[in-house]
């Protein structure tokens, strides 16, 4: 799998939906791309480069532009080719634009048209390139020629090496030759390479990291599963192209029809601005981002835009450096927040991102002040993170230096030709690890990250120490947000001189946020600087800045004319600055614009909100005027803050958030012993749940295995299951010797081709990811019931046959969760994404009960026949057993991570079964809620957890399918080559099982973990296949599955042979289930569907 042919899978889905959006932020409209262009433009760019290139070695092409609308298409170019992208950034110094391409050996490069001008000066003196260059469209293909022989001659090294390893491999045995083809990766190979970046190099030469697609697709894969992007999402572009993050943010978007926004460079750093385009405009629901970028909007629009209350955005993502503390996190969120909240952290060397952690909801709404660390978290798919003492020994608590790999999670550094499978790469990072959780203590020989590169604060101690002027000096990291320089100086020293020297010596995200002057460094006993006074010195120094006062506005002009020019580098003895000079336009970048902030702050006293922006975009003039109207409120201005008041959105309505139990009197009756309703319930997977049968089961009990108390749960049903469905509605003549004939044979049925056509289509308002629950009542078999609930935040009933909708009841947020039918008949139980668990009437969707958790409820309910008690879990890492008739919690257990799936119940013995994304199995006792045992699968766990009568199976998204004993023992695993997020689907005979994988293919195992069968689907696999028995032939199993590109598959379940597909309008995430002859199914074109199975005579 490579990153274009993600896109290409999504632009065949999403053909005509909009892929790119460029807003220049301007006059001008937006300009916008389809899936089709897109794609279109790209394979003319692979054509075109396809033409001219002649490839040697290894297969890379320079890719120097700024953000636009083509951007994404011309990677796209590149990547079809195939080859790898490297970036270079036309504002970076040349010298080390030069170094990278150099010791990469680019051969070609494509300019923006606009640019060439720029190019060709920057790199005139440096390069030698082909005066004759070839354009396409807004692009310019050039062609370099180094100088330095010592590349040519390495690359012929590498050539004849590279050839001696062919020939060797030729002449040695087949098995030997693919044993080494496991064993390493080659960046030789064609299709091997997708980008290639540098690090930032602020401890040394800087070094080149070449990019396997295998490295960087699962990041793409898990990132779209954990943020669940759908086609409605729209992703910002924040990151620059020589930040790999950005990779993440490009592909996440494209590879799942949803829309990409990109805007220029220049309004990144207008933080209002580029509030307004992100959340008014175009509505962004996905931010990717470092915490300094965040932190440039200021808490006033972090609070009122970004996450504010009624915010489009959904996730947001910050990594690259240090995770803000959790009060100043807090502080930032208006109240009624929904705003999902992550801290990713990786390096570039294992690119791009390692672990992900969302903060719990718990932790955000809490108002008591918290002052715990972040932890790292989790690792994200096919990554394997090891904390490390200084033996190299991997540990299980205390402190040590992370470790990043994974089987095909491996880069090339520098001059590597192969890497092998699995390395595992030093972070420098330390951390440390407390009951299993990591910890962030700081970078390896003082090394941070800033501005989403790393730095080591002795290297700008060491250029500051060499100036002339300075005694001495140290650096803290204030907060991890402040680089502070503490300076003891040999003469009267001017700051000004210290920052122009700084500059001359220091890339920009090295130069202090600002500069103290102190009388002498303060040590600790053992001689060392210390770090601690140095802070509180800080402190004191801060607090002194704000009681200073102006002696009138005459001296803030005053003052603010030459802290422009001292930061600006322009001469003192110069005329005054003129009125209408632009900040930008006169040498100004963002990081001084915060010094010019931050000293304004320090002269008037007070915190001026807004001014940053003001720097950034306004005449010297109207700077003045604005810190007047703060400072001197009284004063008359012609001058006035262009501030709305924003609307205060409340969160959903009262009675949601209340957390009292809703309609307390109910209609209903509540004495159930002599209420059940018979009825029989289907949920996905082949769950089938009858209750009260003896009322309509003929016969029944001379079947072995039922239970005596005439209840049938979902775990011992395989005699139920193996009825016609007929026979559980009261019609079949004789049903005792189903289970004989079965195991006895019966005529073989000839091969029908078989049909399937809608039978009806029910609009719920937006995509619908959850599965069907269908109901049929033992009386009335005519009024049975499809119960199923979308991201319009609707729960709806739909009357099975035709189709018509029965009621619908909005709830306080999108559902993913199925539905679960209580054990009486007369209550539906669904989570919702708002935490609660609502308790519904069957018969007209009236709110009986509300349980809330303190995070989304995704998992689905499980009810224990034996006593009615429903089973749940909970993204706040908790499940939960609730007793619904006394709207109770029985007993709430930590899982020790987030419970996606839902739980699976087992009778004998009586074992609860729990799956968390922390990659934890528990078995738990549904009486007591404690805990008989757990096993680490060691990868998230997506997939239920599914019983049979001696196991219990899961899959996990290192693609294996897990099997365990009811006493915790692992049994076997199948393996699969992509995660598994389907969960298995037992056969009537549970002898075998079935279940679908990343890999596009629906499986079939044995009870044993030997494959029967596969079948290639034409996308993922993400729902739960649903086993059940021909409506004509009940001797004759079938098999229905959906795939993520929309289509039905319906399989002969002995052999795997395709029996008919049908392909809906939309993704499919929901499971099939199937009653009948009709198939039910959710889809994300907003509709669930009925389909009705049509079989023909036809061989």
């Amino acid at each position: 799998m490579t990153l274009q042919e993600l896109v290409h899978q999504a632009a065949s889905i999403y053909s005509n939906k909009i892929a790119v959006c460029f807003d220049e932020c301007n006059d001008q409209p937006p300009v916008y791309y389809t899936y089709k262009t897109l794609v279109n433009a790209a394979s003319e760019l692979s054509d075109f480069l396809l033409l001219h290139c002649d490839f040697q070695g290894i297969r890379e092409i320079g890719l120097y532009c700024y953000p636009g609308i083509n951007l994404p298409t011309w990677i796209l170019g590149i990547l079809q080719v195939p080859a790898a992208y490297a970036p270079v950034d036309p504002d970076s110094p040349p010298a080390l634009s030069i170094h990278f391409m150099e010791k990469c050996n680019v051969k070609y490069i494509l300019v923006e048209k606009q640019q060439i001008n720029k190019f060709k000066s920057s790199y005139e003196t440096l390069l030698n390139y082909d005066t004759l260059t070839v354009e396409h469209k807004d692009l310019v293909l050039v062609r370099l020629h180094w100088k330095n022989a010592e590349v040519s001659l390495m690359q012929n090294d590498r050539k004849e090496k590279y050839e001696k390893e062919e020939m060797a491999k030729s002449t040695s045995s087949e098995n030997s030759s693919e044993e080494k083809l496991e064993e390493h990766m080659d960046v030789r190979l064609k299709h091997c390479l997708a980008y290639v970046l540098h690090t930032s190099g602020t401890t040394g030469l800087p070094k080149i990291v070449r990019v396997p697609h295998a490295c960087i697709i699962p990041n793409i894969q898990h990132f779209r599963v954990l943020f669940e992007i759908t086609q409605e999402d729209v992703l910002f572009l924040a990151s620059p192209l020589t930040f790999d993050p950005s990779v993440v943010e490009i592909f996440v978007a494209l590879s799942s029809g949803a829309s990409l926004l990109i805007v220029p460079t220049s309004i990144k750093v207008l933080p209002s601005k580029l509030a307004a385009v992100l959340f008014s405009h175009h509505r962004v629901t996905i931010l990717q981002a470092t915490p300094t970028l965040l932190r440039r909007f200021g808490s006033q629009i972090i609070k009122s835009a970004v996450l504010s209350a009624s915010t489009s955005l959904r996730v947001l993502a910050l990594g690259g450096e240090a995770f803000p503390s959790l009060t100043v996190l807090k502080g930032w969120r208006e109240v009624g927040n929904r705003t999902q909240i992550f801290n990713v952290y990786g390096i570039t060397e294992v690119s791009s991102w390692a672990t992900f952690y969302r903060i719990p909801e718990e932790i955000l709404n809490s108002t008591l002040k918290c002052d715990l660390p972040v932890q790292l978290g989790f690792p994200l798919l096919g990554t394997i993170v090891e904390v490390r003492d200084t033996n190299g020994f991997r540990i299980q608590e205390g402190n040590g230096q992370v470790f990043l790999g994974g089987r095909n999670r491996v880069c090339f550094l520098d001059g590597e030709m192969t890497v092998p499978l699995g390395t595992m790469r030093a972070t420098g990072d330390f951390v440390t690890v407390k009951d299993g959780a990591l910890f962030f203590l700081g970078r390896k020989d003082s090394q941070i990250k800033r501005h989403g590169k790393r730095l080591n604060t002795e290297l700008v101690q060491q250029v500051a120490e060499g100036l002339q002027q300075v005694e001495s000096c140290a650096v803290i990291w204030y907060n991890q947000e402040k680089l502070i320089l503490f300076v003891v100086s040999k003469t009267e020293l001017v700051k000004d001189y210290i920052f122009k020297e700084l500059e001359k010596h220091l890339p920009s995200h090295a130069i202090p946020d600002e500069l103290v002057l102190i009388d002498s460094l303060p040590f600790t006993s053992h001689g060392k600087i210390d770090v601690s006074e140095l802070n509180k010195i800080y402190l004191n120094y801060t607090k002194l800045k704000f009681e200073h006062k102006l002696n009138g506005k005459e001296e803030l002009w005053e003052k603010l004319q030459h802290l422009w020019k001292s930061i600006l580098g322009l001469s003192e003895d110069s005329l005054k600055v003129p009125d209408e000079s632009l900040f930008l336009n006169s040498g100004g970048d963002s990081l001084k614009s915060i010094r010019l902030f931050s000293e304004i702050e320090k002269l008037v006293g007070t915190s001026v909100p807004g001014l940053l922006e003001l720097i950034l975009s306004s005449s010297v003039l109207e700077i003045y005027n604005y810190i007047l109207q703060t400072v001197f409120p009284d004063e008359d201005l012609t001058f006035s803050k262009n501030y709305a008041t924003k609307r205060k959105f409340s969160d959903i309505n009262q009675e949601e958030t209340s957390g009292k139990s809703l309609h307390q009197k109910s209609d209903m009756p509540l004495n159930l012993d002599n209420e059940i309703n018979a009825f029989i319930a289907l949920s996905r997977g082949s769950h089938i749940l009858s209750l009260n049968p003896s009322k309509f089961l003929t016969k029944l009990e001379h079947c072995p295995s039922t239970c005596s108390s005439d209840l049938i749960s979902q775990t011992n049903t395989q005699k139920v299951k193996s009825l016609d469905p007929s026979v559980l509605i009261g019609k079949s003549k004789d049903s005792t010797c189903v289970e004989k004939v079965y195991e006895d044979g019966t005529p073989v049925i000839e091969a029908e081709t078989m049909e399937l056509r809608v039978r009806w289509r029910s609009d719920t308002g937006k995509c619908v990811d959850a599965s069907p629950l269908v109901v049929i009542p033992a009386v009335d078999k005519s009024s049975a019931t499809v119960y199923i609930g979308s991201h319009s935040h609707r729960m709806m009933a739909v009357d099975l046959y035709s189709g018509k909708v029965k009621w619908e009841q909005i709830l306080g947020d999108r559902i993913e969760s199925s539905a679960c039918v209580s054990k009486c008949g007369n209550f539906i139980i669904v989570g919702c994404y708002n935490g609660s668990v609502y308790v519904l009437k069957s018969n007209n969707g009236e709110k009986y009960w509300m349980f809330t958790t303190e995070d989304a409820v995704k998992s689905s309910a499980t009810m224990d026949p034996t006593t009615g008690v429903l089973y749940l879990g909970s993204h706040d890492q908790h499940a939960y057993a609730l007793d619904i008739y006394e709207k109770k919690c029985v007993w709430k257990l930590k899982c020790g991570g987030t419970v996606f799936s839902s739980p699976c119940l087992n009778l004998i013995p009586h074992h609860l079964y729990f799956a968390t994304l922390g990659g934890l199995l528990l078995a738990v006792n549904p009486a007591t809620g404690n805990r008989v045992w757990k096993h680490s699968c060691g990868k998230p766990l997506f997939s239920s957890p599914r019983c049979c009568l001696q196991y219990v199976c899961i899959g996990c998204v290192d693609g294996n399918l897990l099997c365990f004993t009811h006493f915790g023992e692992q049994v076997w695993q199948f393996s699969t080559s992509e995660p598994i997020f389907s969960s298995p689907c037992p056969s009537t005979s549970e002898q075998e099982i079935f279940f679908g994988s990343h890999d596009c293919f629906i499986y079939c195992c044995s009870m044993k973990g030997h494959l029967q069968w596969k079948f290639e689907t034409t996308s993922k696999v993400y729902s739960t296949p649903f086993a059940f028995h021909h409506h004509k032939h009940s001797s004759e199993m079938l098999l229905a599955a959906a795939s993520t590109d929309g289509k039905v598959w319906i399989l002969e379940s002995k052999s795997g042979q395709l029996q008919s597909v049908y392909e809906l309008p939309g993704e499919v995430f929901s499971s099939p289930v199937v009653w009948e002859s009709m198939l039910i199914v959710g889809c994300r074109n907003n509709y669930v569907y009925c389909l009705d199975l049509l079989g023909s005579n036809k061989k």
